[in-house]
């Protein structure tokens, strides 16, 4: 882990936007809750649609981009000791009972 300055130009609840250092542009901060919301949200719009629909691929793709986010972020966190803000434990059915996951997300 490292200290650095960022440049904050907007500091919005859950809709930060900073500039790392080793950047040329500003980039989005998605705070961890609300990763995981998307995540989730993600599979239900996958399994919503189906494999056979137009679009699923690239649906598929976007929703697996999400989830290697989400994974990069929890071994971090974890490797950093601190505590995932969400239960990761907890069942997409606390989401929705139809969730059933998509493909090969985790």
């Amino acid at each position: 882990m490292r200290s650095e300055n960022v440049e904050i130009l907007s500091d919005k609840t859950n809709a930060a936007i900073m500039r790392h250092p080793d950047r040329a542009f500003p980039g989005v901060l998605v705070q961890g809750d609300n990763l995981y919301a998307m995540c989730w949200k993600a599979d239900l719009i996958c399994n919503e649609v189906g494999r056979a629909a137009p679009g699923y691929k690239k649906l598929n793709e976007l929703r697996n981009t999400l989830w290697a986010y989400l994974n990069h972020y929890k071994v971090t966190l974890i490797e950093h000791g601190h505590k995932l803000p969400f239960d990761d434990a907890q069942s997409a059915d606390a989401f929705t009972p139809e969730i059933r996951p998509c493909d090969n997300h985790r």
